[in-house]
């Protein structure tokens, strides 16, 4: 027992020492970029200083993020080549003939605010009210639909024009469905927090469940013809490789103000992802390369122009029709669903 709390004791004095007699290296230094940011934009310039709480005599300084040295000039730091989000921002202070590194996490967020688009109804058709839309998707002239709520999942082929359900299979009431994408003959359809994701034949047949990685839960899917994308809720949006779902890599959704999250429905087109937000009458346009939020689209008063029921809920759900060269849009336990054309909003 004495060698136990002995042992306790030196572990909690190295924590707080350096373990050489010295002060940590977070007693003696720390990074200060302008009068206290924690958040900058990408491609600003920012000053950059070491508070010397030692006043110990300091050589240089060199910074980077993700192993990425940092361009200086001067005192300033520019925020570029680097990827947008929660980034640490390295120091390494030289001082003594020693050095230690010291860190500060900061927002990197996009350069440019986003755009403003509105839209104008093309045409509106039937859409089944019974559906609490989570996913939405065409392959050809075909509109595919994954539904959530746990007993009442499904996914569905539908005829849009008719409202038809041309094909429809449940989940099992333990699942939540969530978003579907349809890549390379392949259905791949989510569900909330059951970790886990399955994989259909054109038919229906399932092929396989995968489980998630890092993220969570599933919210919503979509494809670039190469990878895959999804959203579970929070700022990221993974990127998963199709043949074994693993979670490769991911982006964090960002404005020139904010980290944002709660991206839900997704839908990939003219190289960018278009995103509903949760709970909001709006969808994000997202460069897929860097998570910056180029345009938002106002879809205020599209609820109204459907039947009001009970179970009305939020606007979820947004497929491109290539062929069309527009968008279709309906929300949960929605009676129609809207073919738009997307327009800039005038200044």
């Amino acid at each position: 027992m004495k060698m136990f709390k002995w042992l306790i004791v030196n572990i909690l004095f190295c924590f707080f020492m350096a373990c050489n007699g010295e002060k940590a290296p977070s007693k003696k230094f720390s990074i200060q970029l302008g009068k206290g940011l924690d958040k900058v934009q990408y491609n600003q310039k920012v000053k950059a200083t070491i508070r010397n709480k030692k006043k110990i005599d300091i050589d240089s300084v060199t910074y980077s993020i993700d192993g990425k040295r940092m361009d200086t000039d001067g005192e300033n730091l520019t925020f570029t080549g680097i990827d947008l989000g929660h980034r640490n921002l390295e120091a390494t202070v030289y001082y003594e003939g020693k050095s230690d590194k010291i860190y500060k996490q900061v927002a990197v967020l996009a350069e440019k605010a986003p755009e403003l688009y509105t839209y104008t109804i093309l045409h509106e058709y039937p859409h089944d009210s019974n559906a609490f839309t989570q996913g939405l998707e065409f392959l050809n002239d075909t509109l595919y639909e994954s539904t959530g709520r746990r007993g009442e999942s499904s996914l569905r082929k539908i005829n849009y024009r008719t409202g038809e359900i041309l094909q429809k299979i449940g989940l099992d009431s333990m699942y939540f469905g969530e978003g579907l994408t349809i890549m390379d003959h392949k259905i791949y359809q989510l569900t909330w927090k059951a970790n886990t994701g399955f994989v259909y034949d054109m038919e229906f047949n399932k092929i396989k469940d995968f489980p998630y990685g890092s993220s969570k839960e599933g919210w919503g899917l979509c494809n670039d013809g190469t990878q895959i994308y999804k959203s579970d809720g929070t700022e990221k949006i993974w990127i998963l490789d199709p043949e074994t779902l693993e979670e490769k890599d991911h982006i964090e959704i960002v404005t020139n103000t904010s980290v944002f999250s709660r991206a839900n429905e997704l839908e990939f087109a003219h190289g960018r992802i278009y995103a509903n937000t949760w709970q909001k009458d709006g969808v994000m346009i997202i460069n897929p390369g860097t998570g910056a939020i180029e345009g938002v689209i106002d879809f205020r008063g599209l609820k109204d122009k459907v039947t009001q029921n009970k179970n009305l809920d939020v606007l979820n759900g947004i497929a491109y029709h290539p062929g069309n060269d527009s968008f279709f849009v309906t929300g949960k336990n929605w009676d129609k669903i809207f073919e738009v054309k997307v327009i800039r909003k005038q200044d």
